[in-house]
């Protein structure tokens, strides 16, 4: 499989404090990946870099081939790149049908976003039930749910999705889960920042774990969920 995204030795400062300190880290084409470590471990900084929120300070990201460090977020998902932030940051003013129109502003392609529409509304049918409902007032859950078929009305080739069960009940966590592996599914490649390192290791095929701002090990995600050191760091065993 070829490599979708690749990071080579990429740095990431907020003033003179090195956040992630020269990382390696590839995602193949058609992969689910996932980076799992603690609280402050760097991952959300460098969803950001790849993103287009943060620019590195050192090193490169290569997309589809091209260098895409220090390039506008905008510029990347008309490239097919598009973050879920950790939050959800849905518009809260906003009806789920106005976030979904927000989520497709960069096609012109009508017809095949209202198809697209229908089939987010097929793949979170609670978002079906919500659809004149403003997003500020839907549970954490539902938000979630939205902030997933915002970004995929970009018709993304890349997904980054940080924290997506941050602040979820349990039974919820699962369901987003689920959703996340049949959007895999279709084709859609994944790069997943979780603090439930668990879920994220069931569910994706390579994982990479990150401490004080450095990858420490990485490999199947299979593998790594046996591993001693991670069971013991992240599975309370």
């Amino acid at each position: 499989m070829p490599a979708l995204l690749n990071l080579e030795k990429v740095e990431v400062r907020y003033g003179g404090i090195r956040a992630v300190k020269g990382i390696d880290l590839t995602v193949n084409e058609g992969e689910m990946a996932c980076i799992v470590g603690a609280n402050g471990a760097g991952k959300t900084t460098t969803l950001k870099a790849v993103a287009g929120l943060l620019e590195p300070a050192a090193g490169s990201i290569t997309y589809a081939g091209k260098s895409i460090a220090g390039v506008r977020s905008f510029a990347l998902v008309r490239q097919g790149l598009a973050l879920v932030p950790e939050g959800r940051g849905v518009f809260g003013q906003l009806t789920v049908a106005e976030n979904l129109a927000m989520g497709a502003y960069v096609r012109d392609d009508e017809h095949a976003v209202a198809e697209d529409r229908e089939r987010m509304l097929g793949l979170f049918p609670r978002l079906k039930e919500r659809y004149q409902q403003s997003a500020g007032t839907m549970s954490g859950g539902e938000q979630q749910m939205l902030a997933i078929a915002r970004a995929l009305m970009s018709r993304p080739r890349l997904l980054l999705l940080d924290e997506p069960s941050m602040g979820l009940a349990p039974l919820i966590v699962e369901k987003i889960f689920e959703t996340i592996a049949a959007v895999a599914r279709t084709g859609v490649t994944i790069l997943l920042v979780e603090q439930n390192a668990r879920m994220a290791l069931e569910t994706c095929q390579r994982a990479y774990v990150m401490e004080s701002g450095e990858i420490t090990l990485t490999g199947p995600a299979r593998d790594l969920l046996d591993d001693p050191q991670v069971r013991a760091a992240y599975l309370g065993e």
